[in-house]
């Protein structure tokens, strides 16, 4: 463990904290990764005025030298590819492949930004007659990132980069539970030589951000949980100003049609959608709707036989596993208390999600039929876990999809384009897919949803419109009256 892993980031400096002690582990051997404490009232002030002192300089760059310190922050990523993806794949469970996979969005985001910048914030101006009409945009100012535990790089950088562009300066506080990651992405702004106060990193839990949050920030960038994103929303209820950026996950569907013809495409693409990350992507398929007829029969078999063949392991096992642990044992834990319910609510389990070793996070993936069940509860179990639900139409089919009050993802695996077409005019989500696994989001496109899965400020490509601010003005050289004035004027 380097001397700065267990500190906070302020002002440039390194900082021992003075809050409550806390660690993350190891998820091979339950060795301790990182172990600090969280930030004090006192840290955050310092972070905050750090921040605040930093933000007119700061603003004031020409953006090509913004760029620049952004660009060396990606070099110095490139360069610690090995650690990253090796800190990745012990703090949050990770294989090996999938840790690389989140390191090289890491470093591609900071291309795929600077144009995203370039077209969403365009300046742009017009004349007529002898007024110039310009649009151009500023930074909102201090904003905070709340980073989450499932992609503790990629997400949080989601942000991070897109924010610093437009002028903004940072106070980070990634998950509690991957300390470790964020700490050796500080390493790397560091060594980027970013003036001191652009951005800053303080750690802690729930209560750490909402001290946080009761500063005077401009905007806060949240990637997590519905329940997390209301409570922020009320705590910044009586203060419309700040701007929200809210990411809340979802309770996907994804539907089979019976049309199609290549069952086992749609096997593995259902195992990707549903099962990738253990389960531990937002966009992961919650819900399979099928076809009750023969097709669907064939498909469940097919499923069930390629998901019992699946293998989990710990991320350093050899050959590589598909998926490893989730977050925590509490974690597992609390996912097999979710799978009871909705077996007690009359889901029938045709391949119970189980623990695999003992106080690990290891869950063999799980379906459930749930079909006969009324009401099931519209909630995110952040879990491999599939729940499964027939249909005797394709009407009936988009109707169950849309039973959420999630909106993030919809898939659709069809044969047919005018099927596809239904789906996409009927269904509500922010992120619709044919023929592609619903975890396919890529970074050159707007990442969002509706309903409760976000606030309308999707991230991605459009990350940069809640990173600034419009500017409208009119602008002539010289001062001048009219020459006819208007009436009830005298000069």
């Amino acid at each position: 463990m380097s001397t700065t892993e267990n500190k906070h980031y302020i002002d440039g400096k390194w900082v021992i904290g003075c809050g409550t002690q806390f660690s993350s582990r190891n998820v091979v051997d339950n060795t301790i990764l990182w172990q600090g404490r969280s930030a004090t009232e006192d840290e955050i002030d310092s972070a905050y005025h750090a921040a605040n002192n930093a933000c007119t300089t700061w603003a004031c760059l020409d953006f090509e030298a913004r760029a620049e310190y952004i660009m060396r922050f990606a070099k110095h990523v490139e360069e610690k590819r090995d650690a990253f993806i090796k800190l990745i794949s012990l703090e949050t469970g990770k294989p090996h492949w999938e840790a690389s996979t989140e390191v090289n969005s890491v470093i591609n985001k900071v291309a795929i930004s600077i144009e995203a910048h370039h077209e969403r914030l365009h300046a742009q101006s017009y004349t007529m007659a002898d007024t110039v009409q310009a649009i151009r945009y500023k930074p909102h100012g201090v904003v905070a990132v709340l980073g989450p535990f499932n992609f503790p790089a990629h997400l949080s950088n989601g942000h991070i980069i897109p924010a610093l562009l437009a002028g903004n300066t940072i106070i980070y506080k990634p998950s509690e539970l991957t300390p470790a990651v964020a700490a050796l992405i500080m390493q790397c702004w560091h060594k980027s030589n970013i003036p001191a106060g652009v951005i800053n990193c303080i750690h802690g839990d729930a209560i750490t951000a909402k001290a946080l949050l009761d500063k005077n920030i401009q905007g806060v960038y949240f990637t997590g949980s519905y329940a997390t994103g209301v409570q922020i929303s009320t705590q910044l209820g009586n203060r419309p100003e700040v701007i929200l950026a809210l990411e809340m996950g979802g309770n996907n569907p994804l539907v089979i049609d019976d049309t199609l013809h290549d069952l086992d495409a749609a096997v593995y693409n259902t195992i990707i959608s549903s099962f990738i990350t253990a389960g531990q992507r937002c966009t992961c398929a919650r819900r399979v709707i099928i076809p009750n007829n023969d097709l669907g029969n064939d498909f469940i078999q097919r499923l069930l036989i390629a998901t019992k063949q699946l293998t989990v392991g710990m991320p350093l096992q050899r050959p590589e596993p598909f998926i490893g642990p989730v977050i925590g044992h509490s974690h597992a834990l609390k996912h097999l208390a979710a799978q009871s319910a909705l077996q007690a609510a009359g889901g029938i389990p045709l391949l119970p999600m189980t623990l695999l070793q003992a106080g690990s996070g290891l869950l063999s993936p799980g379906i459930l039929d749930m079909t006969w069940v009324l009401n099931p509860p519209d909630e995110e179990i952040f879990a491999p876990l599939i729940q499964i639900y027939r249909y005797t139409d394709f009407d009936e089919a988009i109707m169950l999809a849309n039973q959420t009050r999630y909106g993030l993802v919809a898939g659709l695996f069809s044969a047919e384009e005018k099927r596809y077409q239904q789906f996409y005019r009927k269904v509500r989500a922010g992120l619709i897919n044919w023929n592609k696994p619903t975890t396919g989001a890529v970074s050159t496109l707007p990442f969002g949803g509706v309903g409760i899965s976000g606030n309308h400020r999707p991230s991605g490509y459009f990350a940069a419109d809640y990173c600034a601010y419009p500017i409208a003005s009119l602008e002539q050289p010289a001062l001048s009256a009219p020459t006819q004035n208007i009436p009830g004027i005298k000069i």
